[in-house]
């Protein structure tokens, strides 16, 4: 195995990190894919959305089959 010295100055506050290329370039691809960011109006309805669950206006799955129709 070689050795390598690194220089002090690289590692002044502890953020020196080493790692396979490949791994790296996978890390970075990663970064690459488009972060979701919710309109207001879909925040909105998600508060609304949260509201009705917590009050129990919500149905459960089998409600909600019976209500649709493609219960037994």
């Amino acid at each position: 195995m070689n050795t390598i010295t690194i220089p002090k100055s690289l590692m002044k506050d502890d953020d020196l990190v080493v790692l396979p290329r490949r791994e790296y370039e996978a890390l970075v691809g990663l970064k690459q894919f488009k972060e979701f960011t919710p309109t207001a109006a879909l925040k909105k309805a998600l508060v609304t959305a949260e509201k009705n669950f917590s009050s129990g206006k919500t149905l459960s799955y089998d409600g909600l089959v019976k209500k649709l129709g493609f219960g037994n």
